[in-house]
């Protein structure tokens, strides 16, 4: 039986807020919410009882900026001086731009252009997608327009790390996370961010690849069978990479054994979503993140999907709408999702894999 937070439910005032909040900045613009003043939207539907280890009863899905056009790979970049302990970065994709929140200043444009350096028009997607933090602290990014990977120098100039496998230029980089070196980048690369995207006639590559890039620049194909690989995550151990595929006719996840060479088995099914797609719930598996209890909070139909590690559904973070992504930020248990044109984030009463033992967070 479903079970809904009620707590989580907006009353009237909250949903008004909203509505007013987004006619008085339009969409264009860009502006953080006061805290005397945080709009909350949807809900938390409980499916299991173990998911109120995860959320609170009274846990809400918070506002915190709106008028974006389409955002993406959140990331938190770690500051140890700062009030907070750190501020948000992520990519607003068609506008080509890394965008900055952070609770006092609210948002500004932190990195422009951000995927893309060409002078003609690119299309709908030029921007950078999914973004990391190195252990140096510079930005990491998987570029849509120069269908790269790219790393943000303490010079402030950006430097290719990977931008084709034997001689093939990449589709477009879209989401990545690091290895258990803390170095190593493992990498999808669909489509999407093409101006033809599948058909696009400067594609090289006939197939949509899941890639290592080892810290000497070798770069390693590791999976071609997945049609649409998006969101990539390991598990705390990491024992087990886990993949989302953004195929409304496969809406799945896939989990792959991590071999001791750092190469993957073929991989098998974790979660299946096809059939909650079709009916009518906007979105798919898209981006995804991982506790520290190995449970993955997963970009899906309706929102964000909590998973244990055996694929069960415990519920959702219910949006109304389409999340690409997700992060961990502030001390590592606030969860920010990008939902379109909305910066959203809710308090867990977990944290993210790696934030217990990480001295820089």
């Amino acid at each position: 039986m479903i079970r809904k937070s009620n707590l989580s439910r907006q009353d009237n005032f909250s949903v008004l807020y909203v509505f007013l909040f987004v006619f008085l900045y339009g969409s264009g613009t860009l502006q953080a919410q006061q805290k005397s003043q945080v709009a909350v939207m949807g809900e938390i539907i409980r499916l299991d009882s173990a998911i109120d280890s995860l959320l609170a009863p009274d846990a809400q899905i918070e506002v915190v900026a709106i008028g974006f056009t389409w955002i993406e790979g959140p990331v938190w970049f770690p500051e140890k001086e700062h009030p907070q302990g750190g501020y948000l970065l992520f990519s607003e994709i068609p506008k080509n731009r890394v965008l900055r929140w952070d609770e006092k200043t609210g948002i500004d444009t932190w990195l422009s252009p951000s995927g893309y350096t060409g002078r003609i028009d690119y299309g709908a997607e030029p921007g950078s997608n999914g973004l990391l933090v190195d252990r140096k602290g510079q930005l990491i990014s998987c570029e849509h327009g120069d269908r790269r990977i790219s790393v943000l120098t303490d010079g402030g100039g950006k430097r290719t790390l990977a931008d084709n496998y034997q001689g093939k230029r990449f589709n477009s980089p879209n989401d990545a996370c690091f290895g258990p070196d803390g170095e190593t980048i493992y990498f999808t690369d669909p489509a999407y961010g093409l101006r033809g995207k599948w058909d696009d006639p400067s594609r090289e590559m006939d197939y949509a690849g899941i890639f290592r890039l080892a810290p000497d620049g070798v770069v390693t194909l590791l999976n071609k069978e997945m049609t649409r690989p998006n969101g990539i995550a390991f598990s705390p151990d990491f024992s087990t990479l886990y993949v989302a595929q953004s195929d409304s006719e496969a809406a799945i996840i896939r989990s792959f054994s991590v071999q001791k060479d750092g190469t993957l088995d073929t991989g098998t099914l974790f979660y299946d979503a096809t059939e909650m797609s079709k009916t009518g719930l906007k979105g798919l598996p898209d981006g995804l993140k991982v506790d520290r209890a190995g449970n993955l909070w997963t970009s899906g139909p309706d929102g964000v999907h909590i998973l244990t590690p055996q694929g069960k559904l415990l519920g959702r973070i219910s949006v109304g709408g389409v999340v690409s992504n997700c992060a961990w930020g502030n001390d590592g248990s606030v969860l920010y999702l990008t939902a379109r044109n909305y910066l959203c984030r809710i308090r867990t009463l977990t944290k993210g894999a790696g934030w217990d033992n990480s001295e820089s967070k």
